[in-house]
């Protein structure tokens, strides 16, 4: 009798075959999605709260984006950006009609690591220094200057030292920030919510202080938004959750010398375009104008494939009212979440549609039987806490049963031991 090999294990063998090894790769293969909701090649249809890492928060295959896509594909892919194009321009006017008051000049490049390696430059260019300050607990990226800047140990050490000289402090501390801020600092960088640390929110008083020192020093302040940005969090941007009142990085402000929270830069990407790769760096004039003409550059950023993607993107996600439905989901799921009754639950965290429980044993087994078990995709986000980044467009009824879920496996399965 002659054994056939399934399609899904012949292509997942291929592959890991030709695969760098660099990921730990699930046992599935998706082939297909539709707003919250993923298929494999053999049909099993499962609830995606991975989201592409926080890039589907229009949800897969949203019918605009593809439009977008579609009709650009047809007349211009790619483009560089010494060449001015209607589909940028476009764009640019988008994406700035929603960045905070003050920060119209735009790098436009293809991922968040690309983002965050223009704001060192930039930072660097404009400061005339090269300290940064960065968070414990805080993901920056993956090259050697992000990396720099990332705290996570296992992601650095491999390579030995690296490009500039960062002090890490500790999150939401006041104390520890004020003593890492000086005369020679160029930058602070940190995430409104720190995503791969732990779904860990940051505070208001913390990033007011944050700004507070860095106007004093001479320093900056980049604001991290790249998965926190474009509505995942209840607002458009993360650190919007932290503004007084309605100010949201607004002019209109209604503290003396304006909004207290607001950046000098901001690095974006992830759910910009809708799953298309796209990265950005957002900054004042100030910031803008100390660069060089040449002074960094890209080949692909600012393409037209993804500007008219991007700007399909945000004006759906404006006309959808996006942050409004992720505030209102994120606290019901949330609250649904802490009614679980279980002793491993330790808590419950998290600002509008990103949001992780943690336990007091390793997630990973839950993780797994969700995924196995249940068709429910989830995340970890350190070894003790699992996270969910549905993308924002997810019904009520899909949460109830990812909850349910979560709740089942929390009781059946014995992880203390697993790793």
């Amino acid at each position: 009798m002659t054994l056939t090999v399934s399609r899904s294990k012949a292509l997942l063998e291929t592959e890991l075959k030709y695969d760098s090894g660099v990921y730990t790769k699930h046992e599935i293969v998706i082939a297909k999605g539709k707003g919250a909701r993923v298929w494999d090649v053999d049909g099993n249809e499962y609830i995606d709260c991975v989201g592409g890492y926080g890039v589907a928060n229009i949800g897969h295959s949203n019918p605009a984006v593809t439009k977008a896509i579609q009709l650009q594909a047809e007349t211009l892919v790619m483009l560089p950006q010494t060449l001015p194009n209607d589909k940028r321009a476009e764009f640019l006017e988008e994406l700035t009609s929603v960045t905070p008051e003050g920060l119209k000049r735009v790098f436009l490049c293809n991922s968040g690591t690309e983002a965050v390696e223009a704001a060192i430059k930039f930072a660097r260019v404009a400061t005339g220094r090269e300290k940064f300050v960065a968070m414990k607990r805080g993901f920056s990226g993956r090259s050697l200057g992000a990396l720099a800047l990332t705290y996570e140990p296992k992601y650095r050490e491999p390579f030995g030292k690296l490009v500039h000289e960062t002090t890490f402090v500790t999150y939401n501390d006041l104390e520890s920030l004020e003593k890492a801020i000086d005369g020679e600092t160029a930058a602070v960088i940190m995430e409104s919510v720190q995503g791969e640390g732990g779904v860990r929110p940051g505070n208001a008083e913390f990033l007011r202080k944050a700004r507070e020192l860095c106007t004093k020093h001479g320093a900056l302040l980049i604001l991290d938004e790249i998965q926190t940005g474009f509505c995942r969090t209840g607002k458009m941007f993360g650190f919007q959750n932290f503004c007084d009142s309605s100010c949201e990085g607004k002019a209109s402000c209604s503290l003396a010398g304006g909004c207290a929270v607001k950046p000098d830069l901001m690095t974006l990407a992830k759910a910009m375009a809708g799953g298309v790769p796209v990265g950005a760096l957002v900054m004042t004039d100030a910031v803008a104008n100390a660069m060089p003409k040449g002074g960094h550059g890209t080949t692909f950023g600012g393409n037209p494939l993804a500007m008219a993607a991007g700007t399909a993107a945000i004006r759906f996600m404006k006309e959808a009212k996006l942050s409004e439905r992720a505030s209102q989901n994120g606290e019901y799921f949330r609250g649904e979440l802490r009614k679980i009754t279980s002793s491993k639950i330790k808590e419950v965290r998290g600002l509008g549609l990103m949001i992780g429980m943690e336990l007091k044993e390793h997630s990973a087994p839950y993780i797994h039987a969700l995924e196995h078990d249940h068709h429910i995709l989830a995340l970890q986000a350190g070894p003790t806490v699992i996270r969910y980044l549905p993308p924002l467009v997810i019904e009520r009824a899909d949460i109830d049963r990812v909850v349910a879920k979560t709740a089942e496996v929390l009781e059946k399965i014995d992880g203390k031991n697993a790793k």
